[in-house]
C-alpha cells in the first residue's frame, strides 16, 4: 500500500515537472525585460500592455484547452500542448520587433492555457481527494522552481544575447515528453484518465458546466485572488531597479527568492485544509477557511512601500506570495471536490480563464502606474481584492456532499 501511494506521488510530481517548463518559459520575459525593453525600443506601459496581450489569449484558450483535455485524456492533450508553447517559447528568441514579441507570446500562451487544468487532473486521477491540495502545492514546486530559475539566465543574456534564452529553454519541453509517456505507462492512474461524458458533446453543450453558479463564484473568486500572484511573477525585476535602486546583475540575487518562499506557502495552504479535513471537517469547508486565514496574511503587502533595502522589499514581496499561494492551491482545488476528475480539466480552465481576464486588465494598468512611480498605489490594488474573495467564496461555494457529483 505505501509503494502504491510513493508511486501515485512519482507519477504526479513528474507530471508536475511541466509546471516548471511553462513558468520557466513565462517568467523569462519577466527577468529579462530590462534587456529586451532597450533592445526593442518599449516603455513599462508597453510591457503591460504585451502582457495584456499574453492574457487574452490565455483566457480564451483556457476554456477549450480544459474542454480538450477532458475529451482526448490529459496524457495526449498535454503532450500536444507541451509541444505547442515549446516551439512558441523559441520563437521569441528568433523576433525582431515588439510585435513579433505579441504574436510569439500569444503563440505562447496557446500552449501554456493546458498546463494548470492538467495538473488538476493529474491529481484528481492519482490522488485522493484529502490530498489534492498537498497535490497542488507540490505542483507549486514546478511553478516556484520555474520562477526562480529564470534569474540564472541573467548571466548568459547579459554576457552574450537576451535571444538565447528564451531558444534553449523553449527546447526543453522536448525533453519532458517522452519521459512523462514512460512513466504514464509504467504507473497508470488509481481513477482510469477517460473522456467526461459531459466532454462528448459538441458546441456549446460541451461547455454547459460554465453555467453552473458555483463555477461561476470560483471564477469571480479566482480573478480577485490572483493579482498579487500576478503582479509578484511579471513585476518583481523591474520593480526592484526602479524602486531599490539597484542593476539587472544585483537584482539577480534578491528575485529568486520571493517564488522559493511562494512554494512554502503552497504547502502551508495544503496542509491547512488538510489538517482540518482530518478533524472532519468536510474538503470544501476547510479550503474556505484556508483562503480566509490566507486573505488575512495577504494584507502584510501594504508594509511594502514602508521598506528601504532590497533586502526589506524582498522579504516582504515574499510573505504577499507566500499567502498568495496558500489561498491559491485551495481555490484551484475546489472545482476538483466539486464536479470530480473527469470534468475537472474544464472547471480549472474556467480559474485559469478569470487569471488571464484579470491580468489582461491589471497589466496596462500597473505599467501605467509603473511608469509613473506611483508604487504605492499598485501595493493597495493587489492587496484589498482577496478579502473580497475569501468573503465571496464563503457564501457562495457551499458545503454539500450532494454538490460534488452531479
Amino acid at each position: 500500500m505505501n509503494r502504491s501511494i510513493s508511486l501515485r506521488w512519482i507519477a504526479a510530481s513528474v507530471f508536475i515537472a511541466s509546471s516548471t517548463l511553462n513558468y520557466l518559459d513565462r517568467a523569462l520575459l519577466g527577468v529579462l525585460v530590462p534587456l529586451i525593453m532597450v533592445d526593442l525600443h518599449f516603455d513599462q506601459t508597453g510591457y503591460g500592455w504585451l502582457l495584456s496581450a499574453f492574457s487574452i489569449v490565455y483566457a480564451v484558450s483556457s476554456l477549450f484547452a480544459g474542454w480538450f483535455l477532458d475529451r482526448v485524456g490529459v496524457s495526449r492533450g498535454m503532450t500536444v500542448a507541451v509541444a505547442w508553447w515549446s516551439v512558441a517559447a523559441s520563437a521569441r528568441g528568433l523576433i525582431r520587433s515588439f510585435t513579433g514579441l505579441a504574436i510569439t507570446s500569444a503563440g505562447l500562451a496557446v500552449g501554456e492555457s493546458a498546463g494548470v487544468p492538467a495538473v488538476g487532473k493529474t491529481n484528481g486521477f492519482y490522488l485522493n481527494p484529502e490530498e489534492r491540495a498537498l497535490g497542488a502545492a507540490v505542483n507549486q514546486i514546478g511553478i516556484s522552481l520555474g520562477l526562480a530559475l529564470a534569474p540564472v539566465w541573467i548571466g548568459l543574456a547579459t554576457a552574450h544575447s537576451w535571444r538565447t534564452p528564451f531558444v534553449i529553454t523553449g527546447l526543453l519541453g522536448f525533453l519532458w515528453i517522452p519521459l512523462w509517456t514512460m512513466i504514464h505507462r509504467a504507473i497508470p492512474p488509481q481513477f482510469p484518465d477517460r473522456p467526461a461524458p459531459a466532454a462528448r458533446g459538441t458546441g456549446l453543450k460541451a461547455f454547459s458546466l460554465l453555467r453552473d453558479s458555483r463555477l461561476v463564484t470560483l471564477v469571480i473568486a479566482n480573478a480577485l485572488w490572483m493579482p498579487s500572484y500576478s503582479l509578484w511573477s511579471n513585476w518583481t525585476t523591474l520593480y526592484m531597479i526602479h524602486v531599490d535602486r539597484i542593476s539587472l546583475n544585483q537584482a539577480a540575487h534578491y528575485v529568486w527568492v520571493p517564488p522559493l518562499i511562494a512554494n512554502l506557502g503552497g504547502f502551508f495552504g495544503g496542509w491547512l485544509s488538510l489538517r482540518w479535513m482530518r478533524r472532519n471537517c468536510d474538503a470544501i469547508t476547510a479550503r474556505r477557511r484556508a483562503v480566509t486565514l490566507s486573505a488575512a496574511g495577504m494584507l502584510m503587502t501594504l508594509l511594502l512601500p514602508m521598506t528601504k533595502s532590497p533586502a526589506w522589499s524582498t522579504l516582504i514581496i515574499s510573505i504577499s506570495f507566500f499567502f498568495a499561494l496558500a489561498g491559491s492551491v485551495n481555490i484551484y482545488a475546489l472545482p476538483i471536490d466539486l464536479y470530480g476528475p473527469e470534468r475537472s480539466g474544464l472547471s480549472i480552465a474556467a480559474l485559469g480563464f478569470a487569471y488571464g481576464l484579470m491580468q489582461m486588465l491589471l497589466s496596462p494598468i500597473v505599467g501605467m502606474l509603473s511608469d509613473h512611480r506611483l508604487y504605492t498605489q499598485i501595493v493597495w490594488i493587489v492587496s484589498i481584492p482577496p478579502l473580497l474573495s475569501a468573503v465571496l467564496l464563503n457564501r457562495g461555494v457551499r458545503s454539500s456532499t450532494s454538490e460534488g457529483r452531479q
